[in-house]
């Protein structure tokens, strides 16, 4: 897993035809907005969050993010426990977000 800045987050992306971004916070927090593109994956519905992440291609580039960067990083290392190659921590979370939500 890597901790990486909103700029960060945005230059990668930008060019990473294998990215997936995944949004880890309850459907409450999801409904103030989410960042486009984002697949929601509530971290507190583990049997749930597990079985989504089962049907993913582990060998995307995961780009992960919360309310404030805790839940994403514990989702990067259960992606990576998954074997998944490429995680990417957004730092700060959403709540830190200076770009576009949906």
């Amino acid at each position: 897993m890597k901790n990486i800045t909103q700029q960060e987050w945005r230059e990668l992306l930008q060019n990473d035809h294998q990215a997936v971004i995944l949004d880890v916070r309850t459907p409450e927090e999801q409904a103030a907005g989410i960042i486009p593109n984002a697949i929601c994956l509530d971290i507190f519905k583990p049997d749930e969050f597990l079985s989504e992440l089962e049907r993913m291609d582990m060998s995307k580039n995961y780009y992960v993010y919360c309310k404030s960067g805790g839940r994403s990083a514990n989702a990067c290392m259960i992606l990576e426990q998954m074997g998944a190659k490429t995680t990417y921590n957004l730092l700060g979370g959403i709540s830190l977000w200076e770009g576009e939500l949906i």
